[in-house]
């Protein structure tokens, strides 16, 4: 797939556990042959793997259940699950992705209760339904080529779960601290949606939450099944798809934990035509946005700073861009932090054709409403309207949704 990723959105309206997760792969196209025969690899006993298609809320989904007899319930730590994996036939990448999703746990479970990494035992995470609930998403992840994971703003359910602790409150301690980060909803169903095993494996392999990012065309939806029978239908809705290469994107809502720069050039010797060009080439190289603005040097001259917002590991490309391609001799670059709103589409009608509309929201509160120039002005170069006449008919239409 030259110049695109293939990734995968999660629609995590009913929360996300490992077996959903899981479910879904398996709906997408993973055999489930083969993860059995992969899973056949892991010196592990004790335990029927059970895979059936069910119906949650009119929606066909499948169900995940690993059931383990008394053999194979054990409490191990990091060092015995390390042991598993290593010793394995699985791959080397099946490996490395199933122990980072396990240490993630390890080091979240050391910080909730307070002692060093080595004496945490993982109780029911570390049984044998989780072992075989991480091995077969990293399995499929591989298989399937996934390059990454997306997912929607969490619901992770509300009231008080009963765990080896006594009661507390959802979302559990291990779940809250991998949810770090992550925005996420309790809403008003009085049960665990987010699992510590769903919670590891996004809080390691995903890349950002909120909307589908911008450039996704997905071409396949698959559903995972929780245990749950719910007012709502208790699935995980997962997205197989492809993304442009080039497509940067963060987490979608409030700060993100990326590195950003802002480099500058102040430039008052360079033909103005050619700025254009130079904008085009930082965008090629790299740049998230780049801006001009005119300022006065010294001895009263009029000039230009050219600016460049960008990822760190952009940072040598920009620099050559704007050495070989301005009179600049030299730039300056700082860090900063940056905050982005949610942001979603929907398509209104309006009578003489369809308009797409971007709405914006902060922590839960639209701030922008925006139909699309070149939608609107196509509709108006072919009616003879004023282009505003059409943009306010489509925010009008608009405003019903919000």
């Amino acid at each position: 797939m030259d110049g695109k990723r293939k990734i995968i959105y999660l629609d995590c309206f009913a929360g996300i556990s490992g077996n959903m997760l899981l479910g879904a792969l398996i709906d997408i196209g993973a055999p489930e042959e083969l993860l059995r025969a992969e899973l056949a690899k892991l010196p592990v006993t004790g335990y029927e793997l059970s895979i059936t298609r069910v119906d949650k809320g009119g929606i066909s989904a499948l169900y995940l259940d690993v059931q383990v007899d008394d053999s194979g319930h054990h409490h191990r730590n990091l060092a015995d699950i390390v042991g598993i994996i290593d010793h394995s036939a699985l791959t080397p990448a099946v490996k490395e992705t199933s122990k980072r999703i396990f240490t993630r746990l390890a080091e979240v479970e050391a910080r909730v209760h307070g002692v060093p990494i080595d004496e945490i035992h993982f109780h029911e995470v570390g049984a044998v339904d989780s072992i075989v609930d991480i091995i077969g998403v990293a399995w499929t992840l591989d298989y399937l080529g996934v390059e990454q994971i997306y997912a929607s703003r969490l619901h992770v359910g509300s009231g008080f779960v009963k765990c080896c602790h006594g009661l507390i409150p959802v979302p559990a301690p291990a779940t809250a601290e991998l949810l770090r980060g992550i925005p996420f909803y309790q809403g008003d169903i009085a049960k665990e949606l987010v699992t510590p095993t769903g919670a590891a494996v996004l809080a390691t392999l995903g890349e950002g939450y909120g909307p589908m990012p911008d450039g996704f065309i997905s071409s396949q939806i698959g559903y995972g099944a929780g245990t749950w029978e719910l007012d709502i239908p208790n699935v995980l809705r997962l997205y197989l798809g492809e993304m442009p290469a080039d497509a940067i994107q963060g987490q979608i809502e409030g700060q993100e934990d990326k590195a950003y720069l802002v480099v500058e050039a102040n430039i008052d010797d360079q033909n103005p035509e050619l700025y254009s060009y130079i904008m085009e080439k930082l965008f090629d190289a790299g740049a998230l946005d780049v801006w001009l603005t005119p300022i006065i040097m010294k001895k009263g001259r009029p000039a230009t700073k050219l600016s460049a917002l960008l990822m760190e590991d952009c940072q040598a490309k920009i620099a050559e861009v704007i050495l070989e391609e301005t009179t600049s001799i030299g730039m300056r670059f700082y860090p900063v932090t940056r905050a982005v709103a949610n942001r979603e589409f929907i398509v209104v009608g309006l009578p003489w054709g369809d308009v797409k509309v971007k709405i914006s929201s902060y922590r839960g509160k639209i701030c922008n409403v925006a139909p699309e120039y070149e939608d609107c002005r196509k509709i108006a170069e072919e009616l003879g309207l004023p282009l505003k006449v059409i943009q306010h008919l489509a925010l009008k239409e608009a405003m019903s949704f919000c």
